[in-house]
């Protein structure tokens, strides 16, 4: 009796906390009907499709078939499913409201609240998958181990714990004088060094490694194009991540730095602002992915000055926006692989699928921009076939939406229902 009243006690708290708990895990086979599938490898659509989910993972796929009589079956109508949406570059424990100096009025704890906050935000919006590429005191990960262990409800997180980087760079503590020393714990100066780190950032659940191989737009004293880590510091990641199973994100703007990551065996460019032409030869050739954020420019120039953003970034962010986003229109066109990545966090989590329709803007077709967010994206994580795919073998990650995606891919900003592991939660 008082380990039934414990349990529900922890359901309660968990409840009055979040606003949201899970359901138990799918343990039964369930149906889920629509009036189309998109089919994202073939870009075709299968039309009545009747998706059979066995504790959470799709078991078959059949077109115009009907569901067994005296089965649960999710019916989303007339809608339009598709693959659930993966976001590659993420920062769940952040927001933009908060530029510049102003996050420093908060204790350490209130980001990892806001983290599991817009991980659910993001799962409502269609994303049941992402990335998330750098973050303070190993939050998300603790979000991570909430969902997995069933006291809230979010996406599937791929987390790199805290992004590495040089002393004085991108990923360092750049905003405070010598009499408030901060420096990252991800910090480091020799190869040695960057292995070391690797092994801490894996040791305490990191799936994905980032590093920062050029500055940035929003750190302090450095251009975004100024490379950071030297090739050996590049290979020595690289190397230790790839012993370990992980992979390898390197934010890098810079035409040098990039270069430098792609020869070095690092697996995606984030941001990829300034690249040049052998830059993109080199990625085409390694088979390297890029993720370009064509979008949160617009947020950032509306919003952040009164969020608290200093003029210096500002002006960073105004120097690389369109060049990166012509940029992104010459690497698709000179057949890189692509990914979706919006530097959620940057902008609001939730309006992350404003990325599609620029995403077309520059180059794309709606099935190219979906695939960058759906199979595309579960090849990079190293979970092709698991997810970004509605096949057998797969998780039951489902968006619905009304329309017709592959003519107006702005219907992808407004889902209208999300399945997760075969079960609705939204």
């Amino acid at each position: 009796m008082t380990e039934t009243v414990s349990a529900l006690r922890r359901i309660a708290l968990a409840t009055a906390l979040t606003g949201i708990m899970a359901s138990p895990a799918a343990a039964e086979t369930v149906y889920v009907k629509a009036a189309r599938l998109l089919d994202v490898e073939s870009g075709k659509y299968v039309s009545n499709p009747l998706i059979t989910v066995t504790d959470g993972k799709i078991a078959s796929v059949d077109s115009g078939k009907a569901a067994p009589s005296g089965v649960t079956v999710i019916d989303l109508g007339e809608d339009t499913i598709l693959p659930g949406l993966i976001d590659m570059h993420v920062h769940l424990d952040g927001r933009p409201e908060y530029g510049g100096y102003n996050s420093l009025q908060f204790t350490d704890s209130f980001w990892a609240v806001i983290g599991s906050i817009n991980a659910k935000k993001m799962l409502d919006h269609g994303f049941t998958s992402l990335r998330n590429v750098g973050d303070q005191h190993y939050d998300v990960y603790g979000t991570k181990q909430a969902i997995e262990e069933g006291w809230m409800i979010g996406p599937r997180i791929t987390t790199a714990n805290y992004a590495l980087g040089a002393t004085g760079g991108h990923c360092d503590e750049t905003g405070f004088p010598p009499s408030m020393e901060r420096t990252a714990p991800s910090v480091a100066d020799s190869p040695d060094e960057f292995r070391l780190r690797v092994r801490e950032m894996k040791k305490y659940g990191a799936g994905v490694i980032k590093i920062c191989a050029t500055g940035g737009v929003f750190s302090h004293g450095d251009t975004p194009g100024q490379q950071q880590m030297t090739a050996d510091e590049l290979k020595a990641v690289a190397d230790e991540a790839h012993m370990a199973g992980l992979k390898v994100a390197a934010h890098a703007h810079g035409a040098e730095g990039i270069k430098a990551a792609i020869l070095a065996g690092i697996d995606t460019i984030e941001h990829a602002s300034l690249v040049d032409d052998e830059g993109i030869r080199l990625a085409k050739e390694h088979g390297t992915y890029f993720t370009m954020d064509i979008f949160n420019t617009e947020y950032t120039q509306s919003e952040g000055k009164k969020n608290g953003v200093l003029e210096e970034n500002l002006q960073k962010d105004r120097d690389i926006a369109q060049i990166q986003r012509d940029n992104f229109r010459k690497a698709f066109k000179a057949g890189v692989k692509m990914l979706f990545g919006t530097d959620a966090g940057v902008m609001p989590q939730e309006t992350a699928a404003e990325q599609f329709k620029y995403m077309v803007q520059y180059g794309m077709t709606p099935l190219d921009a979906i695939r960058a967010a759906t199979v595309n994206a579960g090849d990079a994580l190293g979970q092709k076939g698991q997810v970004g795919v509605i096949k057998p073998g797969a998780w039951a990650d489902i968006v619905a939406v009304k329309g017709d995606p592959l003519s107006d891919v702005t219907v992808l900003e407004h889902v209208d229902r999300v399945i997760k592991g075969g079960e609705l939660v939204n």
